[in-house]
């Protein structure tokens, strides 16, 4: 280890922590919150508190001394020291669990960029280019440093990347050619203190070292550290998320490199914890092998009407070649021109909304029934727009839309667009994706009324124009609600950063009622706890009006077919199903 004295000011602080999992195991002290750490040659063990059994299950040659850090004070709060676990590193060199002898900070495995970056020569120079595998980024270094970078895998200490360029460059390079070349990365956020993500190695043990019956992660899957502190692993090709832990990571990342019974006591797990942790990920399809689950195809239900989706294409690569064009949408000076319009159009509607009711009046006394085939057109064509919003602001940010579709909620049709790779966004981002469809009906909205005031009264385009700033006021308002998984439900999720809210707020009652661990953040609990019997209530009086009206129609017109399909429905669900 490094013989200066360890410190949080340390300007090593990049470099990756060694793995104990060869010598040495963790396990839990019975009857105690502490933990043991075992010689695997029986040679000694040593108890450690919670908080440094914590530290050193993620020393596992992985993970930079920063990295664990800003983790510890993540699961800890501030009663933990700036300084932990350097703290850490120096007890263990004092127990002789790590040697100190000569060991500099030279002998440090350098980080692994491979799963971000990759490199390649430019045209007609000797210069490199590092290039981002995700988003625009490119830097260009010189022939020496390129060099160098093609050993940043995970596997090479400083030390022996510093000797292969010296024996490559002889004379050309100095003594601390690397730990400069890293501060560069730093400099550059290709290593990023803020985003440990980019610090990680993620290089993999050869697959002739892979220990029987032990399934790694496909190699398509990506790890994105959220900074909302978890973690979401992606399937790009089946297109699943899962939302994990950093405890959870840590294990993941041994899969297929250890076995299951050295992952279990090296992390103080138990065999079920972990046989669910590869049920989750063998169902969403993220380990080597495994594909996505048929869903079990259940017997038919009349709720199932009430929400359905019917999936149509593909429009990712018809928005890849078309936003380039548009990009300009997301700029600051078209914001601030975007709100100011809305604005004016915001104070002209409160001026005029007497002049606007008592043409809503005059045209349904006029026209009546007339009306809705060209209100539902236009309606549509709003909710076209709406979605090209959210799919083209993904898109912009770096994400995938994977199919879009028609839609049939509480019978009343619609469209959908699927943004969840919106997931994997800052908070502000996924708040744009979800919000961007509310901004496309409001500019619509604001345009047909500057439309309708300019145009001639009793023309068809004052009448079109008309419908049209009603129909985008109409889908703002069922769209905004936050009950219904519209767009109002996905925005406050993405506001909140609770992933699945309501289902999280029944299970926060759920856990409540039988007494067992909220599992929740005290900041989250608050919101879970009102948005609970607001759902329960909406769901009770849209679902009791829905079931009072059809049951009110039907008896009273076929009440003898009602009543026999009735009974018959109730057969066919209630008979056993003996298929398995």
């Amino acid at each position: 280890m490094n013989p200066q004295p360890l410190n949080s000011q340390n300007h090593y602080d990049h470099w990756i922590c060694p793995n104990l999992g060869t010598y040495w195991q963790l396990a839990k002290v019975r009857d105690s919150d502490r933990v043991v750490l075992k010689s695997r040659q029986g040679e000694g063990q040593f108890t450690f508190s919670p908080m440094e059994g914590f530290v050193l299950q993620h020393f596992t040659g992985k993970l930079p001394i920063a990295q664990i850090q800003r983790r510890c004070h993540q699961q800890f709060g501030d009663s933990l020291s700036p300084s932990f676990v350097w703290e850490l590193l120096q007890k263990l060199i004092e127990l002789g669990i790590l040697a100190a002898e000569d060991e500099t900070a030279m002998d440090w495995i350098c980080p692994d960029l491979t799963p971000y970056w990759t490199l390649s020569p430019l045209p007609d120079s000797d210069q490199i280019l590092l290039k981002a595998i995700e988003g625009n980024l490119r830097v260009i270094f010189s022939a020496v440093e390129g060099y160098a970078l093609n050993y940043f895998t995970g596997k090479y200490s400083a030390f022996e990347i510093q000797t292969r360029c010296e024996q490559q460059f002889p004379g050309e390079i100095s003594a601390d050619f690397i730990p400069d070349l890293l501060q560069k990365l730093i400099d550059l956020q290709i290593l990023a203190r803020d985003d440990s993500g980019q610090e990680q190695s993620d290089a993999e043990k050869p697959a002739g070292d892979r220990p029987p019956n032990s399934p790694g992660l496909k190699a398509s899957v990506q790890w994105i550290n959220h900074p909302d502190g978890y973690w979401i692993l992606r399937n790009p090709e089946d297109f699943t998320f899962l939302q994990l832990s950093d405890s959870d990571k840590v294990i993941i990342d041994q899969l297929g490199r250890r076995s299951p019974s050295s992952i279990i006591a090296e992390f103080c797990i138990t065999p079920q914890e972990l046989k669910n942790l590869l049920r989750l990920l063998t169902t969403s399809a993220m380990l080597e092998g495994t594909t996505l689950p048929t869903p079990p195809r259940g017997k038919f239900n009349p709720m199932q009407l009430l929400y359905f989706r019917i999936p149509l294409f593909n429009p990712d690569p018809w928005l890849t070649r078309h936003i380039e064009g548009i990009r300009w949408i997301w700029t600051k000076p078209f914001a601030v021109i975007l709100f100011l319009c809305l604005f004016a159009a915001a104070v002209l509607g409160i001026r005029q909304r007497e002049i606007i009711f008592y043409t809503g009046q005059k045209l349904m006394e006029a026209n009546g029934p007339a009306l809705i085939i060209p209100f539902a057109l236009l309606s549509m064509l709003v909710v076209a727009f709406h979605e090209l919003g959210h799919a083209f602001t993904l898109k912009n940010f770096g994400g995938v839309v994977p199919n879009m579709g028609l839609l049939l909620m509480m019978f009343m049709p619609a469209a959908y667009t699927n943004t969840t790779d919106s997931y994997c966004l800052p908070r502000f981002k996924r708040v744009l994706v979800v919000g961007a469809g509310l901004l496309v009906q409001f500019a619509i909205w604001a345009g047909a009324l500057w439309f309708w005031n300019w145009t001639n009264p009793g023309s068809w385009l004052h009448t079109a124009s008309y419908l049209l700033m009603v129909a985008a006021l109409v889908t703002v308002a069922i769209n905004f609600n936050p009950m219904a998984k519209f767009d109002g439900y996905y925005l406050a999720v993405a506001l909140t950063g609770i992933n699945n809210l309501r289902t999280r707020s029944f299970a926060l009652y759920g856990n409540f009622l039988r007494g067992k661990p909220l599992r929740e953040k005290a900041g989250d609990i608050l919101i879970l706890t009102i948005y609970a019997p607001l759902s329960l209530a909406y769901i009770y009086f849209v679902f009791g009006f829905l079931f009072a009206k059809i049951a009110d129609w039907s008896l009273t017109n076929i009440p003898t077919t009602a009543i026999l399909l009735l009974i018959v429905w109730l057969i066919y669900f209630l008979y056993p199903n003996n298929r398995h």
